[in-house]
């Protein structure tokens, strides 16, 4: 039985559970990565609460815009939506030392480190076992960092699961690029802080 499947015979276990216990806190960097992530969720039964923690997106008016993306999207399906205010100058600490590594590199892995253990924080203080992150959406990203980062938070705040979901398995990053144009969402062309931006955009 593949991975796909075996998550939705969960569906029907879940169902019978409490509320607060079908609740998954995901870490979004934007509306549009969210998109897929957030029905595909809603589908095996658990319940997306959407938080919103990307002191890295640069400059701040297109944080600014892709938080609002995030926010209509959310309001018109009805998701929950938790906004982490956080001044730049967090992630240029935290990837000190890293500005010129490439795309792919350490700089992305301490900012995947960065957000998602912010994450795991907001996760235990709302009383929410488990969370996720819809940065493994993007063929851009490398799941394994993704994952090894979340662990790693989950590992440092007890009490609390991160769950490994590559959601761009199953044609997903395709899926959530339709979901994003057939909600008219601005999709930006680069990943968000000011060392991704690329030299043609």
């Amino acid at each position: 039985m593949s991975e796909f499947y075996k998550k939705i015979k969960t569906l029907y276990d879940k169902n019978d559970l409490k509320e607060e216990d079908r609740k998954i806190l995901v870490h979004c960097c934007c509306a549009v990565c969210f998109g897929y992530p957030s029905q595909y969720l809603k589908m095996l039964g658990y319940i997306p609460v959407a938080y919103f923690f990307n002191p890295n997106i640069y400059p701040l008016e297109e944080q600014k815009r892709r938080y609002e993306e995030l926010e209509k999207y959310c309001s018109k399906y009805d998701f929950e939506l938790i906004k982490e205010d956080a001044a730049p100058e967090v992630f240029y600490e935290a990837i000190k030392g890293l500005e010129d590594e490439p795309e792919k590199g350490l700089r992305c892995n301490k900012c995947f480190e960065l957000r998602l253990l912010k994450a795991a924080q907001k996760a235990k203080e709302l009383k929410i076992g488990q969370f996720t992150t819809t940065l493994s959406v993007s063929p851009h990203k490398v799941s394994k960092n993704i994952f090894e980062a979340g662990n790693k938070a989950a590992k440092t705040i007890s009490g609390v699961k991160f769950l490994d979901f590559d959601f761009k398995k199953n044609n997903g990053f395709n899926v959530t690029q339709k979901i994003a144009t057939y909600n008219n969402m601005y999709k930006q062309t680069y990943c968000g802080c000011e060392f991704s931006i690329r030299k043609d955009a």
